[in-house]
Formats: C-alpha cells, structure tokens, sequence
C-alpha cells in the first residue's frame, strides 16, 4: 500500500490530484493546508498518523514543506524502517532547503518533478538521486477546471483591469529559517504595496484587486494594509483559487506557484517583487516583471 504524506498546500494540490486518478487504495498523512485541499479534492478523506501509516504501507510518496517537518520526518522514518520514499517537488524553488531540518538533511530515495525545467534543476542538485518526470496531474485538473467556470461566464469584459494578488509568508520563512523576515531583501508587505504603488504600469486602470492570502497565513494578515489602498481592493481567499483565478485578467505574486496556475489558465502574470529583492525563482519565460515595466517606462520603451 502506498502511504501519501502532504502538509503545505502547493504540494497537496499535486498529491490530491494524483491520488484522484489512482485505482488502488492508498493511506493518507495529512496536516494543514493539505487536509482541506485533499477534502476538496476527493470529498471525503480519513487521515491516519504517520506512525500507523507507516506501519501498514511498503512505500511513501511525500510533498515538500517550509513551515513543517511533517514530510522531512516521514523521510527519515521510511528511511530508517528501509522502504522506499518518494518526493514530489512541485516548485522550482528552494529544493535543498525543504530537505533539511534542525540543520539536518535528510533526502528521498527518489524525486518526482512535473516539468523539464524542474528536471533539469532537480538532477543539478540532487546527482545521487534518480529524478523522474512525472507529468503533472494537478495542471491538467487546472486546465479543466478553469473551462468549467470561463463557460459559467465567470470573465466580465470591460475595460479596466481585475488582479488577484497572491501572498506567501515571505516574512514567516526568512525569520524561521535564517532569522531575518528579509532575508529575502523584501518582505510580502513590501511587494504588495510596489505592486499598487506601480499598478499604472499595466496600460489600463485597476478596476479591482483581490489579495488573497497563502493558506498557511493567519486570518486578518492583510487587512490593515488592505484598507490602506481603498475601495478598489478587498482580502479574497473565501472562493477557490481556480475561482479567483478565473475571475481576474492579471494574476500577480512574488514567486507562488499559484502564478503558474495563472499561467496555465491563460492570465497576464506579473512578478511584483520590489528593488532589492532577489530575482523571481519561477522559470517559466511568460511571466513579467514589474521592475522590467518600470524600467520600460522610465525608458520609453
């Protein structure tokens, strides 16, 4: 029997997807955001804790997490009780780092990777172990979701602009795991307040802005700075990502997965991390920068 183990919801996305499409029975290890992404997913889950699970299962197939060790224990007990273990990265960011905990690494058996560019990352990093491409079954569930709603009529035409901004606990991360909440040269208060500082630089008015949080964030997080930018903006977080998603014509973020989903589901995505910040770790070519169009504009380009 094969044991899921999900804690962070960029990675339970994934997993909940890929058990969705399995025919054989598997135990679920689930905490956090995971548990209400497998619920929405499969309906009706029942979780078990990663010692019962794995003591009825012959292999793991795990997530990766920032603010849990959840997946890094169940690493380091697969590996110890001599059955296999399998990651599934489903970012291009900070691979090293989700492995190590208490300033302890602890690496899988194998890695799973849904696209070439995490592939080709993946087997730079990790050159002892095998890196399989496994195609991604949470965007193809993106893909079909998102028709769904554009044939609700979800998109209202218009001739103004509707962004969904997407959080991440930058400042949480940075403090945790190097003490300092910029460790990053930014925080996410910071990057939302270039972002609307800067929002004329998208060539149509804002019509709204929804700032939706990370799932891991605290209720209320954002909003204090919310109410900073007016009527046009609102905390979204309340419908589905792909809800949100589909009712925007820009999505932007720092470096959140939930900008490939944008992506994937045809938006404008923009990068609005704020100068002296780190570039964005996201590879894929479409997205934009909003420092590039401030330079462009400064440039008359």
């Amino acid at each position: 029997m094969l044991c899921v183990v999900s804690h962070d919801a960029g990675g339970a996305e994934v997993l909940a997807s890929y058990v969705a499409r399995m025919t054989e029975p598997c135990c679920l290890v689930l905490e956090g955001p995971a548990l209400k992404v497998f619920e929405r997913r499969l309906r009706r889950v029942s979780p078990v804790s990663l010692e019962h699970a794995l003591a009825c299962c012959n292999q793991i197939l795990t997530g990766s997490s920032w603010q849990s060790d959840l997946e890094w224990r169940a690493i380091v007990a697969a590996k110890a009780a001599g059955k296999p273990v399998t990651t599934f990265l489903d970012h291009w960011g900070h691979y090293r780092e989700r492995f190590i905990r208490h300033s302890s690494e602890c690496l899988p058996n194998f890695i799973w990777v849904g696209d070439a560019v995490a592939e080709n990352l993946a087997y730079s990093l990790f050159p002892s172990i095998p890196v399989q491409l496994v195609p991604n079954p949470y965007f193809e569930d993106i893909r079909e979701e998102i028709s769904r709603y554009e044939s609700r009529g979800a998109i209202f035409a218009g001739n103004g602009l509707r962004v969904l901004f997407v959080c991440e606990p930058l400042s949480e991360h940075g403090l945790k795991e190097f003490g300092d909440e910029r460790h990053w040269g930014y925080t996410e208060f910071d990057a939302l307040r270039y972002f609307f500082e800067n929002r004329s630089l998208l060539g149509k008015p804002l019509i709204s802005l929804v700032v939706r949080p990370h799932p891991s964030e605290a209720r209320g997080k954002y909003d204090n700075i919310v109410s900073e930018f007016g009527s046009l903006a609102q905390v979204g977080g309340v419908k589905s990502l792909l809800e949100e998603v589909a009712e925007c014509d820009v999505v932007a973020g720092c470096e959140s997965m939930a900008m490939v989903v944008g992506l994937i589901a045809g938006r404008r995505v923009i990068a609005a991390i704020p100068p002296g910040g780190r570039s964005c770790a996201l590879p894929q070519s479409e997205i934009e920068s909003l420092q590039g169009l401030h330079r462009a504009s400064a440039s008359g380009g």
